[in-house]
């Protein structure tokens, strides 16, 4: 027989009409966590508690006995959480497809919001099954999924996000092997349409990975009177807005960091609570720095422009604090429907050994599945950095060591016109044609996805010498044509006009010269990826001979 710990909650009768309240039984204040050796999410015989695991209400964590047992009261409105150790997987909740490692607690009758919220539900024990996972062959890598911003406002975005993202990766599966790893959403998951969960959450099911979610400033309950209602809808579909989760080579924390001031302009601000700080010093302090620290969030912690604090910055200082000693960190952050990498140093108050690389995910919706339609009905969604949309690829070794990828969606920047030419890792943009001797004003540009301040990009003509391009803080050319073709078009071109262009942090450009034979040239350039290595793409263009 299992043994609980139950006690009866004293509030109980004045937070709830007296009926409801004698219907109820007691509230449950612990449970379990035991070995499910054979995945059938019972405790069997044979089948024994594990100690020292560890269950959260997101503030405290508590371990449990060497039986496996825990206590851990319940909160109002609360989510409870077991934090899933290495070794181990979770099975899928039924209604979701989703890991099952959570408990809403709702004693009282909660705040009538337009989404449902946090429906009232008898208070009940909960147990944790972990499911032994068989080892990794030595050294073998963590393949992660990462996605930020699906940000669907409709059934047809939902079907946007199927066909461009979800299917082509289905394509890839091999028989019963699993795809990868792991998934994470960055937030966003809707565009404030709450009731789009289940159809979102049915096509990333379709993967077959367990899948973990951080929420985004679009996944609020706008109707909440404070932040700390504003997402009980978002949490009675996908459980705790900050919690953690562990494998062999990385220990990932999710966090929440939108903070809802509703009646305030703008309505939100990245930022954290104490309760997570709290949350935050209690895990940290026995987690194993030896792993691969991943911190995943929707806000980045730098400004998103100089001199305005869209991260406060004393969240950021308390943050880093606890993060100094940690020698292997990544952040992952979405949000900016662009992409960039961030190496944050003494200038954003990080006082690690090293820098702290932040990388900020481009969205999976590009700019808001906007732009002209292919062939097959998808929208090309380019973002306003000119980065394709897509989906990012974490993998992480056994050494803390990893490696980033972004894969552009299959549709992404077919639309930008016959002067670019583009594979999976830059896109070049150049003139077809110019005057021989003419002075040479006109440039090749190379925007290379996942370039880096450091990165290396170089260019040469007709198979000569290799010559560096300079970076340039300035618009995608590429989509700066297509903008223009949106505007000399009398009629919308598409549902949504492509995004205005903006400055890109990863966009290298080069003079083409002018002097040379008239005919056509070849332009090759190469970008030195830190982690995929090198990468080449060419285009070309013709020198005429012009009478004045």
């Amino acid at each position: 027989m299992r043994l609980r710990v139950c006690i009866l909650a004293l509030s109980l009768s004045v937070a709830m009409p007296s009926a409801l309240a004698q219907s109820l039984p007691a509230p449950c204040e612990g449970g379990t966590v035991f070995e499910d050796r054979n995945g059938n999410g019972r405790r069997d015989p044979g089948e024994p508690g594990l100690a020292g695991q560890r269950v959260s209400d997101g503030r405290g964590i508590v371990l449990t006995d060497a039986q496996g047992r825990y206590t851990l009261p319940l909160r109002e409105r609360g989510t409870q959480f077991v934090i899933k150790p290495a070794g181990y997987r979770l099975a899928a909740r039924a209604d979701s497809g989703l890991p099952d490692y959570w408990l809403n607690t709702t004693l009282g009758e909660g705040p009538a919001l337009k989404y449902g919220g946090m429906p009232q539900v008898a208070p009940t024990c909960r147990d944790y099954p972990l499911i032994p996972e068989p080892r990794k062959p030595r050294g073998g890598d963590l393949d992660v999924l990462v996605f930020a911003d699906p940000q669907t406002k409709s059934a047809t975005d939902v079907g946007y996000y199927r066909r461009s993202i979800v299917e082509p990766l289905r394509a890839q599966r091999k028989g019963r092997a699993p795809l990868v790893d792991l998934g994470l959403t960055l937030g966003d998951l809707t565009h404030d349409d709450l009731s789009l969960y289940p159809r979102i959450n049915a096509v990333t099911a379709s993967l077959g990975v367990p899948w973990l979610h951080a929420p985004g400033n679009h996944d609020l309950d706008f109707d909440a009177k404070d932040d700390e209602d504003s997402l009980l809808s978002y949490r009675h579909v996908y459980g705790p807005d900050t919690y953690a989760w562990e494998e062999a080579q990385a220990n990932f924390v999710v966090l929440d960091d939108v903070v809802y001031r509703p009646g305030s302009k703008p309505e939100y601000i990245g930022g954290l609570r104490p309760d997570q700080f709290a949350f935050l010093e209690a895990y940290l302090a026995a987690a194993d720095k030896r792993r691969l620290l991943v911190l995943a969030m929707h806000i980045p912690l730098f400004d998103a422009a100089p001199g305005r604090e869209s991260f406060r910055h004393a969240d950021r200082e308390r943050l880093f604090g606890l993060l100094r000693e940690f020698p292997h960190v990544l952040v992952l952050s979405g949000h900016s429907h662009a992409q960039r990498h961030v190496y944050h140093n003494g200038d954003s108050g990080w006082r690690g050994a090293a820098p702290l690389h932040e990388y900020n995910v481009g969205a999976a919706c590009g700019a808001f599945w906007s732009g002209i339609k292919d062939a097959q009905g998808l929208p090309d969604a380019t973002m306003s950095d000119g980065t394709p949309n897509g989906y990012a690829r974490l993998r992480v070794r056994a050494d803390a060591g990893y490696a980033l990828s972004w894969h552009p969606a299959p549709s992404a920047g077919r639309a930008l016109g016959t002067a670019a030419v583009a594979n999976d890792y830059l896109r070049l943009y150049a003139p077809k044609a110019l005057r021989q001797g003419s002075y040479p004003i006109r440039d090749v540009y190379a925007n290379v996805f996942m370039g880096r301040d450091d990165s290396r990009v170089e260019y040469r003509i007709d198979g000569g010498d290799w010559k560096p391009m300079r970076r340039v803080a300035q618009p995608d050319p590429a989509l700066l044509a297509e903008n223009a073709r949106d505007d000399a078009a009398a009629q919308l071109r598409a549902y949504d006009r492509s995004a205005t262009a903006t400055p890109t942090p990863h966009l290298w450009s080069a003079l083409l010269p002018t002097d040379l034979a008239v005919g056509e040239h070849a332009v090759e350039v190469r970008a030195f990826d830190a982690w995929q290595g090198e990468q080449r793409l060419g285009t070309a263009y013709r020198l005429l001979d012009a009478a004045p």
